[in-house]
């Protein structure tokens, strides 16, 4: 257990950690750490709570809802169905994580919030103009899967969902409430759903014929077909990112990486690219052994000037 401070709008905060090094990868914490290692830092190893948000809120609460529908037959899977999922949604996340509720705790007349269920009730009526679950029947929702690589490297996530169709050919789907990129950055979203693949491939030996990113943001659905050389360099890339991250988490040596995503970042108090002090590393860090150079032996009356000499002594 290590105790440690931080400083946060001009005050020291004491914090109590009992981190331990990260045993697995997942997909969220494998971008978190190409996107900025030091924010990787802040969410694994030092665990620094993070304000709820609204667009996250909201998304975990669309995924709930497309989750819970399934549970109906399928001819009653309907967008006026589906739409009345939401309040009670709404309460079970609250129920689970009440701190979801400092969301909308200044929202007196509850405007904020009727606004917010509102763009909720959108999200979802929109995914009916992209799938029909009247014709869907998923093997899994919201699957937990994890296996571990020869390596030794354990992968885990969760996956929106499963589809299998007769002849044993297995799709991924994951839900987006955002827009869908641009196509020079669609490979950041492939990332996630190789990574599931991957996870799949090892687990079953079977790749998967199709893995389909849903974007209800922007009404778009993108689908790519893996083969086993995708995987392969995606297994390659996160063997790569791990030994990253053993040596970062070995040494202490978290770099901050600034993006125009460090507007967004909870964690600008304690980075110093805003001014600011990490918290007291957590974790022990081996002492660096200093190599002591090694000194020619030289003559009694002592060193002599000199490209000889100097050569030496290098």
């Amino acid at each position: 257990m290590v105790f440690g401070s931080l400083s946060v709008q001009g005050h020291r905060v004491c914090v109590m950690s009992t981190s331990v090094p990260p045993s697995s990868l997942s997909p969220s914490r494998a971008s978190d750490f190409m996107q900025c290692p030091l924010l990787y830092r802040f969410r694994v190893i030092d665990k620094l709570p993070e304000k709820p948000s609204e667009a996250a809120t909201r998304g975990t609460l669309v995924h709930a809802v497309l989750e819970r529908l399934f549970d109906a037959p399928a001819v009653e899977r309907t967008a006026p169905r589906a739409k009345a999922l939401i309040p009670g949604q709404w309460d079970r996340l609250l129920e689970s994580r009440p701190e979801l509720g400092e969301l909308f705790a200044r929202d007196e007349e509850g405007e904020r919030l009727a606004r917010w269920l509102a763009e909720a009730e959108l999200l979802v009526e929109r995914w009916f103009s992209l799938e029909d679950p009247t014709r869907l029947e998923p093997a899994e929702r919201e699957l937990f899967v994890e296996t571990e690589l020869e390596s030794g490297l354990r992968l885990r996530g969760v996956i929106d969902r499963v589809d299998v169709a007769p002849t044993g050919e297995v799709r991924i789907v994951d839900y987006k409430t955002g827009k869908a990129p641009r196509p020079e950055y669609a490979e950041g979203a492939l990332f996630q759903m190789k990574f599931y693949a991957l996870v799949i491939w090892r687990l079953r030996r079977l790749v998967p014929r199709r893995l389909q990113l849903v974007y209800l943001g922007s009404g778009e659905v993108v689908t790519y077909d893996p083969v086993e050389a995708d995987l392969e360099r995606v297994e390659r890339k996160l063997l790569a990112l791990w030994d990253a991250i053993r040596l970062a988490t070995e040494t202490g040596d978290w770099r901050p990486r600034p993006t125009k995503l460090c507007g967004w970042c909870d964690h600008q108090a304690v980075c110093p690219e805003f001014g600011g002090t990490p918290p007291v590393y957590p974790l022990s860090v081996p002492p660096v052994a200093v190599p002591v150079p090694s000194v020619p032996p030289v003559a009694e009356s002592g060193l002599e000037s000199g490209p000889e000499t100097a050569r030496a002594a290098e």
